[in-house]
């Protein structure tokens, strides 16, 4: 991760030239040639770092957070690290770090890459920040729902932007990511120092647009429950212009194990909290591996028969429960890479996309791709597993939903690790896994079936399906919405 150490460094110098949520001012008036301005940095400087601040907060504690609210890890028996997130308490106070990085850092370096690439013509550039501008609002608004756009990035010419709803943001990043692919970004290949910054395709512009049309279709079956015309018209229209998907996956794979170059959540986790016990397995994940003998549970945990834990019952006694002593870790590496999307993520969409508006002709063999992709990732053989007969053979005879509940079944199986936040945001557009009647200590608990965490504070069985506006953000802005509670859904929720 040489290249990637390089650009940390500027990542976290740009961040501290921005106020939290784009509100931007200079420091000193006095500027040091050794270390200029961040408006002087070009679009090859910029992107890179703005690429390492997404991956570094999505791929990190974004992903703890969405491993434990998809119940693959619970907090671990009598420690502490977690228990806020697993029980449903975060407040405006806890939880700031991603979103004030990803506004300050990320999305205001790809703002400005973006706007020296178009004063240069340089579409290749504009192309990129793009996508990655889109993809790290995408996520901000999936966890938020409303937050500036339309005012943000404008220094002290608007130091308290006013917040803009969800879906007027994605229509505006959809509209972002087409005028993008009209502009000629082939004729001109990155150099080799260029594609060197490019952490994700080494300048493989083909792969970028694949990038763009798979960020479409993500946002616009997001858009399924509350925007039904609107998502069939966007995926028809991917369709009929001949669009192409990602079959490779979008993401950065070149971490290495030293202090500051591994795996975000590796990082966050592991290494600085000097242990590797915090995140047990949950016994939600952990017996729907074990009812179906699923291989990638020794990737997942480390063993074939991974101990789960009970989600959220992290205060039990030794005597309650003598097997959490013993629970399951989360299996991770320093050199784990951080996926944006998936390429197994790319095939359950598209196999969604087909069985929603294409009758289903070619939804099978996109399902089976992305179990077996899956299982590739994972180092084990999907065999006995994929196709007609097996265990996780497509229901072709079964209902729309029966199919769509097997198609978001095995994403969820798919996404432990850095990319998990995306199976909590597939869980509350789908409903899939679907949510017990009974707590997993029951007779009657189905594995796989998620439950409410046994110290959550919500009440009534209310999961958590947002983040309240953080008080970095409330305490300097007063556009700021009012509070709306965890348990609330965003725009696009079912």
């Amino acid at each position: 991760m040489k290249n990637i150490t390089n650009y940390i460094r500027p990542l976290i110098l740009s961040g501290l030239f921005f106020l939290t949520f784009g509100c931007k001012k200079t420091l000193d008036v006095n500027v040091d040639p050794n270390n200029p301005a961040i408006e002087a940095a070009s679009p090859e400087v910029l992107f890179p770092s703005a690429v390492m601040s997404t991956a570094g907060r999505v791929g990190g504690d974004m992903a703890i957070l969405g491993g434990i609210w998809s119940q693959y890890w619970t907090q671990s028996f009598a420690s502490n690290q977690y228990k806020t997130i697993d029980t449903y308490n975060l407040t405006r106070t806890d939880f700031n770090g991603g979103s004030d990085q990803l506004f300050a850092g990320a999305l205001a370096d790809y703002q400005l890459a973006i706007k020296k690439a178009q004063d240069a013509s340089d579409w290749r550039y504009n192309l990129m920040a793009t996508v990655m501008k889109a993809y790290t609002y995408q996520v901000l608004v999936d966890l938020y729902d409303q937050l500036p756009y339309t005012e943000a990035f404008q220094g002290s010419a608007n130091l308290q932007p006013k917040y803009d709803d969800g879906y007027f943001i994605y229509q505006s990043l959809l509209t972002e990511i087409n005028t993008a692919l009209t502009k000629d970004f082939t004729s001109i290949p990155l150099t080799g120092s260029q594609a060197k910054g490019d952490f994700l395709f080494a300048g493989d512009m083909a792969r970028w647009v694949q990038f763009a049309n798979t960020l479409k279709l993500k946002m616009y079956l997001r858009m399924v429950n509350a925007k039904p015309a609107e998502a069939e018209a966007g995926i028809r229209a991917l369709y009929t212009d001949g669009a192409n998907f990602l079959s490779v996956g979008a993401g950065i794979a070149k971490f290495e194990d030293s202090p500051n170059n591994s795996n975000p959540m590796y990082e966050s986790n592991v290494r600085r909290l000097n242990t590797t016990t915090n995140l047990r397995a949950s016994y939600t994940f952990s017996s729907w591996l074990i009812e179906n003998e699923d291989p990638r549970a020794t990737k997942y945990f480390g063993t074939a028969s991974p101990i789960g834990q009970n989600q959220g019952d992290f205060a039990a006694t030794q005597q309650e429960q003598p097997t959490y002593a013993n629970a399951s870790v989360a299996a991770q590496k320093a050199t784990d890479p951080v996926w944006f999307i998936s390429d197994s993520e790319s095939f359950f969409m598209q196999a969604e996309a087909l069985e929603r508006y294409f009758a289903g002709v070619g939804a099978e063999a996109l399902y089976n791709q992305g179990i077996e992709a899956s299982f590739t990732a994972s180092g084990s053989s999907s065999d006995g597993f994929v196709g007609t007969g097996e265990l996780y053979a497509y229901p072709t005879a079964g209902s729309f939903e029966t199919k769509l509940e097997a198609i978001i079944t095995q994403k969820w199986a798919s996404l432990p690790g850095s990319h998990a936040l995306e199976a909590f945001f597939e869980q509350q557009r789908t409903g899939y896994p679907v949510t017990s009647p009974v707590y997993s200590t029951a007779d009657s608990y189905i594995p796989g079936q998620w439950v409410y965490a046994k110290n959550g504070v919500t009440g009534g069985g209310r999961f958590p399906k947002r983040l309240v506006w953080p008080a970095s953000s409330r305490d300097r802005n007063i556009n700021v919405p009012t509070e709306v509670p965890i348990y609330v859904k965003v725009w696009w929720g079912k």
